[in-house]
């Protein structure tokens, strides 16, 4: 169990480190995989989350997959590999 932890924790860690360079504002999670980010556009959750899907194939959950309060959010899982995670960032890169 603490090995897997650690893998989660540092899957977080440098998917923070990449969401603070792009200027993405999120809550860091103690005690998940997922982290929550504030949408950076205009755009409703769901619009921004179609837009990076189709312009760079990264995937993530719009806030209101969760509810009426969760609209101006989306949602990163990081149950992908560290690898899929950091191209991931870096198509976000150019898109932001």
């Amino acid at each position: 169990r603490d090995a897997n932890n650690r893998i989660y924790e540092h899957r977080r860690d440098r998917m923070a480190e990449g969401l603070k360079k792009l200027g993405i504002r999120f809550q860091l999670p103690k005690a998940t995989f997922y982290i929550w980010c504030e949408v950076p556009t205009r755009e409703s959750s769901t619009q921004y989350c179609g837009r990076i899907l189709k312009e760079t194939g990264v995937s993530f959950t719009p806030g209101t997959g969760f509810g009426e309060a969760g609209e101006g959010y989306f949602r990163i899982s990081l149950t992908s590999s560290e690898v899929r995670l950091q191209e991931a960032l870096k198509r976000l890169e150019k898109k932001t």
